[in-house]
């Protein structure tokens, strides 16, 4: 198993644990708040479709737009956590926020480096030529 497959599987898993938390979130009454409620829906559709998206799309795309899903739901958590978010004041407590924050890290880091090396790689409709993308599969002489 390649050092990538591990990088995609590791970012699905992360951005699709963060779906999952906010769906559970969601259900369990963030549902009624007007603006966060809806955005926790829109966060935990969002992270199970790019978990699958990063499992079945071979391109640097879906693993630096892991990155930013990361980076954006935990920028929100950390502003609401600070200076309040559409009226929501959190704290670092309990097992679902530090279940999201660390599967948002991960999806950062892993999303980042993952995006990196595909390009390096020249691997994806934008990262290289179709000699390039051919010299990946096994039994090619290119």
């Amino acid at each position: 198993m390649s050092s990538i497959t591990v990088i995609r599987s590791l970012t699905s898993a992360s951005v699709m644990l963060s779906g999952v938390v906010h769906l559970v979130l969601w259900a369990q009454g963030m549902s009624g708040l007007s603006v966060v409620g809806p955005a926790f829906l829109v966060n935990a559709v969002a992270g199970l479709a790019l978990g699958v998206l990063v499992q079945l799309w071979d391109h640097w795309l879906p693993l630096l737009a892991s990155a930013g899903f990361g980076a954006a739901t935990l920028g929100a958590f950390v502003l609401s956590t600070t200076v309040g978010f559409f009226g929501v004041h959190e704290q670092w407590r309990g097992p679902a926020v530090w279940l999201a924050a660390v599967s948002e890290a991960l999806a950062i880091a892993l999303g980042a480096v993952g995006a990196w090396r595909v390009r390096l790689e020249g691997r994806g409709a934008a990262g290289g030529s179709v000699a390039a993308e051919a010299a990946h599969r096994p039994g090619s002489r290119a």
